[in-house]
């Protein structure tokens, strides 16, 4: 990010060059040059660059014609919403396996993983029963969905209606982990303490 200390530095480097040259520029030429930086290095140019450094591109490939491409419904959301592309009915306390119509690319050290919509559990008692579901960066088939009915009795999610929700988030991929069999571990403060040791207050 360019700060004010960098800028100035900047400003440094021009007036070194000046000199140099023997150039003396004119009180006009001076402001101009000021307002060149400003609007160069100045807040814009530093969120413009913020932005890009942190924007990913997720490639979408639309396998069925009434697959819907996804959106960000919020700036500031988190996920994205999928669709089924077929009306599929879910049994009472069942679950099933349901389309999208649509396959993802995006770049290594990223996995998009599928998640609840909130709505759906809390208003029709709907939820992913492998939540939250891995896509892996090398995977380039069709995503789907497993949606559980905790009702009683079978529900119907008609085409086009939204299932679940994806995020894109950064994880370590495989060829970047080694696994190593040791035959004993250094000693942590936790040690083995496990489920329940530390209590529910």
């Amino acid at each position: 990010m360019i700060d004010e200390k960098s800028l100035e530095e900047i400003k440094k480097m021009f007036d070194e060059i000046q000199e140099k040259e023997g150039f003396t520029p004119d009180e006009d030429y001076q402001k101009e040059l000021e307002m060149f930086l400003d609007e160069t290095f100045g807040a814009e140019f530093e969120q413009e660059l913020i932005t890009k450094t942190r924007t990913k591109t997720i490639k979408i490939k639309k396998l069925n014609p009434d697959a819907i491409i996804p959106k960000y419904n919020y700036p500031s959301d988190s996920g994205f919403d999928l669709h089924s592309v077929e009306d599929v009915i879910i049994p009472a306390l069942g679950r099933a396996l349901v389309p999208t119509g649509l396959s993802f690319q995006f770049d290594e050290g990223f996995e998009i993983q599928m998640r609840p919509k909130s709505g759906l559990a809390i208003n029709q008692g709907l939820t992913i029963l492998n939540t939250p579901g891995t896509i892996d960066q090398g995977y380039s088939g069709e995503v789907k969905a497993i949606v559980f009915n905790t009702n009683s009795v079978p529900y119907t999610i008609t085409k086009g209606m939204k299932i679940a929700q994806a995020v894109l988030c950064p994880v370590m991929n495989g060829k970047y982990v080694e696994l190593t069999e040791v035959d004993s571990f250094e000693e942590t403060d936790r040690k083995n303490n496990g489920f329940g040791s530390t209590g529910i207050i």
